[in-house]
């Protein structure tokens, strides 16, 4: 029989798992996606960032107790295996992998343009190159351990925090209530002919915003007590992550104006940059400026973190190349760290933010649909919260994947489709197949 595959190790508490959603959360969403949505909501996109935040958090405690009960690297992936079938399964994973590997690049991205707006070089054949160079380091800097990584990323995220409320706190005391109501009345004044469909549509654009906290579960092999400390985690991001979502658009809107704010036309790809500068405080604008990246580069850091696992999960079932599941001496998964790396430094090359999101947002609410699905399949005795948390999210994310542009679902369609077909070219190998035999008979 061949040996049970070796463990990580559990080196992440309450402090380190929050820390590690917050940094997946507070970067690419909070400095471009709130701009987007801004742009297609108007003042009402607060609104869409609170009907976001519900969904998150139903989804959120979905998460919870499957990682409670499966603590194991791979997240809705091996959810999908375990509880419903190993195409779901696959299919989640796919998903996850595809678009978050383009998520990592647009974050490398976000960072390299802050980076060179600071030190006031609008070279933009260089964003590519920089984007890329950004990746490998980062790469590296994973490839040294968890614990190194999740020291940088408390810096990372302590650095973004202080950027964002001193953004907020100056703009709101400068904030006078004749601009204030110019700015955010009338409420519903969304570009779109239709002002409900453009909340929703914001909605589901902001909905990506939130889903960093999904790395928490995805690392859950390496979190220590993981029944307690997952959903404590999970919750203490989500809430710390809306207050500032809330505060930061109702400062920036209210500043600048959703039109304004939302044209990436006019504020280039430094919008909340932008903002910061209405308030005429240069320090303001550089701090925010240092912020973005640092915050960036904690999102890409995070998601090359939860892609490896998920890449690593995938490959021990032999749904990817069988030396992707293997663990270097000190217990690291090197290999899907490289692979990883590699896919996104490369995709750094070619990114486009306004697609990708829009991309994002479809196969993130597909992936926490099978979530939620598998959430109700969970045995009574490994419930932590009612099942109507995990209905109401199925049905929120089905919901608001309607109100997507139809190019999007066709997009979406198709990277299934591709991956049913990698899927079936692996699964006929004769290794996948008596992996995959072997896991599913227990």
């Amino acid at each position: 029989m061949a040996p049970a595959p070796i463990r990580l190790k559990r080196e992440l508490g309450i402090v380190g798992a929050t820390v590690l959603g917050l940094g997946s959360i507070l970067g690419t969403g909070v400095f471009v996606s709130i701009a987007l949505a801004a742009g297609i909501a108007g003042p009402a996109v607060l609104l869409s960032i609170a009907l976001a935040g519900a969904l998150a958090t139903c989804n959120a405690l979905s998460s919870a107790q499957l990682a409670a009960a499966y603590p194991v690297s791979g997240g809705t992936y091996e959810y999908g295996y375990r509880l419903l079938t190993p195409g779901i399964g696959f299919s989640a994973g796919w998903l996850f992998l595809c678009a978050k590997s383009a998520s990592a690049a647009t974050a490398a991205l976000g960072a390299a343009s802050y980076a060179l707006h600071i030190l006031g070089f609008e070279l933009q054949a260089a964003l590519p190159w920089l984007g890329c160079i950004l990746s490998l380091i980062i790469t590296a800097l994973v490839l040294s351990g968890l614990r190194r990584s999740n020291i940088v990323n408390l810096a990372i995220v302590a650095t973004t925090i202080v950027a964002l409320a001193a953004f907020a706190l100056t703009s709101l005391s400068q904030l006078s209530a004749q601009t204030m109501t110019a700015n955010l009345t009338p409420f519903f004044n969304a570009p779109e002919a239709d002002p409900l469909q453009s909340v929703f549509h914001a909605a589901a654009l902001m909905f990506v915003a939130y889903t960093g906290y999904g790395r928490i579960a995805t690392m859950g092999e390496e979190v220590r007590t993981p029944r307690k400390t997952i959903p404590r985690a999970i919750i203490a991001t989500l809430a710390i992550s809306a207050a500032l979502y809330i505060l930061v658009a109702f400062a920036a809107v209210g500043t600048l104006g959703a039109q304004a704010f939302g044209s990436f036309e006019a504020v280039g790809s430094t919008p909340l940059e932008t903002a910061a500068a209405a308030q005429h405080l240069p320090p303001l604008s550089l701090l925010v400026s240092v912020g973005a990246v640092t915050a960036m580069l904690g999102v890409l850091l995070n998601l090359i973190l939860g892609l490896s696992r998920v890449t690593l999960a995938m490959a021990r079932r032999g749904d990817m190349p069988s030396i992707l599941g293997r663990l270097s001496p000190n217990q690291s998964p090197a290999p899907a760290i490289i692979f990883v790396g590699v896919i996104v430094s490369a995709l750094s090359m070619i990114g486009d933010i306004k697609t990708v999101w829009s991309f994002s947002a479809f196969t993130v609410l597909i992936y926490y649909s099978i979530t939620n699905i598998a959430a109700l399949r969970l045995p009574k005795s490994q419930q932590l919260y009612p099942r109507l948390i995990s209905w109401a999210g199925l049905a929120g994310c089905l919901s608001l994947a309607t109100f997507l542009p139809v190019r999007t679902w066709l997009s979406g369609l198709a990277l299934l489709a591709v991956g049913y077909l990698w899927h079936r070219f692996a699964g006929n190998s004769k290794s996948a197949k008596r992996i995959k035999r072997k896991i599913w008979n227990g």
